[in-house]
């Protein structure tokens, strides 16, 4: 890992939640349910120096934004008035919630906390996240993940993934787990010849599929020119996923269900997959993703992001084996400023802190009620 900057020291005052629901502009189908709306929590942390740190939650549904704002406020009363590193403030919240468990929307409210403490750490400093753990602001790979998911209309599924190269993206996700291989043949076949053999087309089960299954549809997806593999079996089968990975020619990627960096190391050294790719508020936070970035690049493994693209910008470009950034548009309507695409890449923004800046109209207007 690059070198960390020196930071200031912040004393929490507050921290404060909001509960919003955004509407997706693209449906995004699994094989498990379609996503239409995004609940999201958006986050402040206070302190007393005046300098705000904003991150946001995802709590795929929307009874889970109360209990995470309950859980902030448990925060709020743990940390109020300390100075203290973000790995002496996880520790500290790890050490209270030890009896119900770093789990869950547990781990969330914590993630959503650090993210925030980290940002606000930067702004003080006046410098870029990125640039204040050691990196140096560049653009980063990017693929498009917005929308594609299952649906019987191929003609319109084709058109979508034609939309979704707007920005110059060079990559795209496509959910697969139709009830039939052919069915998912078939899709991949409909994007596919849309959008040409030069771009990216990453495909996800969402956990769809045994293992069986998997080698099955695995095998037939080897000849098909696909990216990676994600997520084909239930997330925990560590010992399934390492099959797969041994016998299917198509990389396997999976990561965005690690609870923290400990189930991560469990993980790679059971040589799960190809590739990885941690989630922002399971991992840990920004001191979650920096202890699992050191242990991608102990097994020489390439790291990609889960969601949250505009603070996952920062630590791709502090990650010694950055790969690729999964960019949703979910939280754009509620920024200053979005996340910025340029030929493929996210542009890591020059600004202090992460960048994120709400538009105080926009969260009033999706403001769950």
């Amino acid at each position: 890992m690059p070198k960390q900057a020196s930071i200031p020291s912040l004393n929490v005052r507050a921290v404060r939640g909001t509960p919003v629901e955004v509407p997706l502009n693209f449906i995004l189908g699994t094989s498990a349910d379609a996503i239409r709306v995004a609940p999201l929590v958006l986050i402040d942390v206070e302190t007393e120096e005046g300098v705000t740190g904003r991150s946001y939650v995802f709590c795929y549904l929307r009874a889970a934004a109360p209990a995470i704002m309950s859980l902030l406020g448990e925060v709020e009363r743990l940390t109020k008035g300390e100075v203290l590193t973000p790995s002496e403030l996880w520790a500290k919240l790890a050490r209270r919630f030890t009896l119900i468990g770093v789990q869950g929307i547990v781990r969330m409210a914590m993630a959503g906390f650090d993210v925030a403490y980290w940002d606000a750490l930067a702004v003080a400093s006046g410098v870029p996240l990125a640039t204040l753990l050691g990196a140096k602001p560049r653009p980063i790979p990017a693929y498009n993940s917005c929308g594609l998911g299952l649906t019987a209309d191929l003609g319109g599924l084709a058109g979508e993934a034609e939309k979704l190269l707007q920005g110059g993206f060079r990559g795209i996700k496509l959910r697969l787990g139709y009830p039939t291989l052919q069915a998912d043949i078939a899709a991949v076949h409909a994007v596919r010849k849309r959008i040409g053999d030069d771009v990216g087309l990453m495909v996800d089960y969402n956990q769809a599929l045994n293992v069986d299954e998997a080698l099955a549809r695995g095998r037939t997806l080897d000849a098909e020119n696909i990216y990676w593999l994600e997520e084909p079996i239930r997330h925990d089968d560590y010992a399934g996923a390492a099959r797969l990975a041994r016998e299917l020619k198509v990389p396997i990627q999976i990561g965005e269900n690690f609870s923290l960096p400990a189930a991560m190391t469990v993980a790679l050294e059971q040589r799960v997959s190809d590739y990885v790719m941690p989630d922002l508020e399971r991992i840990g936070g920004v001191t979650g993703w920096r202890q699992a970035a050191e242990i991608a690049q102990s097994h020489g493994i390439k790291m990609s992001s889960h969601l949250f693209p505009e603070v996952s910008a920062h630590l791709l470009a502090a990650t010694p084996t950055c790969h690729y950034l999964e960019y949703v548009d979910w939280a754009n309507v509620l920024l200053e400023e979005p996340l910025a695409i340029v030929d493929g890449h996210a542009v890591v923004p020059p600004r202090p802190g992460n960048g994120m800046v709400w538009d105080k109209t926009a969260v009033d207007h999706y403001r769950m009620r």
